[in-house]
């Protein structure tokens, strides 16, 4: 069997499956993907590979008592083995006072992230993609470390309410360290797209070489409060864990930042600038998303902050119901409004600041506000009087998302960026933030 099915084989196999089903409630999600990947280091590539994988999930109820099987064989006595599992799982769970039954059917908007272009790469392609990177490193006399990862796969669900949903998608990534001979300079890059012909790995290698040779005579300059310019590659690892955390079950219970006094949470609240507008939206074109989130639910268009004010927090069917209120699932993506400022408007306009390109080993330290610590790396650099400096040695910082986000002073133009700490993709500007806070120097380039 195809591992990709199309919409029409996926339903035909889904109504088998749900055939043989004897429970009061079954629903049963369907995957399966292609993956392909180049990997080098110290210019060479070291490994090539590829993944194909294929998943059946079957859910099945009697009541309240829910049981869960899965199986990756597609023959008629699996199909029906797998369903028999789960029932036996379910009948022997104990009752789960939160299930909510399934959905019936649904109307999901129309997204497009499927890609012919994507889903048609050979390992020939991956290789002439590297191959440009790798030749103006070495040209370079540089280092080169990098990885490119592209997927095409679908997912599709169906349960015994006649809800039928289905999604294909596609995504390369391509993301690149580059060092100088001596160890001392270091750049990175990194870029996403569902579309691989909009990734030029010699355009995005060229960053990574010039941030390499520009931060190789860092120096330590004092910690302290500075005006920062975040790369969005930077920016990205701060801002995930505020989009992580809007979920009205924990603000409600008091275990988050969102969360208020009294057992409220923070809806309706002024928490950040009023630039700052937050959203989700499957049909986005530079970052199309599934219309369906894992429960079935349609994926609207969500205003999640807007001006600076929360618009909503995602509520589980569960925790709807019992708050009286409507059920809004968490997002499939996440896009932050921009502004009109280049990077080089922000370091023109800076008397004394510092640009970051990248912070990572991000760790959270308070959960009520959301402070966060980690590192500056591959390439940090002073500015003064409008003007790059010199690179400056790395800082570790500590500082929240919330505050940095009052801290707003401009923003560019969104870009689609991959998040080192959890590889999603999102759509994230780059921004000048005042007063934020390195507590102290870091060795590692």
């Amino acid at each position: 069997m195809a591992t990709i099915l199309t919409e029409a084989e996926a339903k035909t196999l889904l109504q088998k499956v749900l055939s043989y089903s004897k429970a009061d409630e079954c629903e049963v999600n369907l995957s399966g993907e292609e993956r392909g990947n180049v990997r080098y280091a110290r210019n060479e590539v070291s490994t090539s590979g590829s993944l194909t994988n294929q998943n059946l999930v079957v859910q099945s109820s009697f009541g309240k008592k829910v049981g869960t099987a899965t199986i990756d064989e597609f023959d008629d006595a699996s199909l029906e083995k797998v369903v028999r599992r789960a029932e036996e799982l379910a009948r022997l769970a104990p009752e789960n006072p939160e299930y909510m039954g399934v959905l019936g059917p649904q109307t999901y908007l129309k997204a497009n992230g499927f890609f012919d272009t994507t889903a048609n790469i050979t390992p020939d392609t991956r290789a002439e993609a590297v191959a440009k990177s790798l030749q103006l490193t070495r040209d370079a006399r540089l280092t080169a470390a990098g990885f490119m990862e592209d997927r095409h796969g679908y997912s599709a669900m169906m349960n015994s309410k006649g809800l039928f949903a289905y999604y294909p998608s596609t995504n390369v990534n391509f993301s690149l360290t580059v060092r100088t001979e001596d160890g001392k300079g270091s750049g990175y890059v990194a870029r996403g797209y569902s579309d691989i012909t909009k990734l030029d790995t010699a355009a995005a290698t060229s960053i990574a070489i010039q941030k390499a040779r520009g931060s190789a005579e860092a120096r330590a300059i004092e910690p302290g409060k500075y005006t920062v310019i975040l790369e969005p590659t930077a920016a990205v690892v701060l801002l995930e864990n505020v989009f992580f955390n809007m979920d009205a079950r924990s603000a409600d219970e008091g275990r988050s930042y969102f969360s208020k006094s009294g057992g409220k949470s923070r809806l309706g609240d002024k928490i950040v600038d009023e630039r700052v507008t937050i959203y989700s939206d499957p049909t986005n074109a530079e970052l199309p998303a599934s219309p369906w989130s894992g429960d079935g639910q349609a994926q609207q268009k969500t205003m999640w902050i807007e001006k600076g004010v929360v618009k909503n927090l995602s509520y589980s069917r569960y925790w709807a119901q019992k708050q009286g209120k409507k059920p809004l699932p968490g997002p499939n993506n996440v896009i932050m409004m921009g502004g009109n400022s280049s990077l080089d408007d922000m370091i023109k306009s800076t008397q004394r600041g510092i640009l970051v390109t990248k912070l990572w080993y991000i760790r959270e330290v308070d959960p009520q506000t959301i402070l966060l610590t980690g590192l500056t790396r591959d390439g940090t650099f002073y500015i003064e009087n409008g003007k790059i400096k010199h690179p400056v040695k790395n800082f570790r910082f500590n500082e929240s998302p919330i505050i940095m986000l009052n801290n707003l002073e401009a923003l560019g133009k969104p870009e689609r960026v991959v998040s080192t700490e959890s590889d999603q993709n999102y759509l994230i500007p780059p921004m000048k933030i005042r007063e934020f806070t390195f507590t102290s120097l870091s060795d590692a380039v």
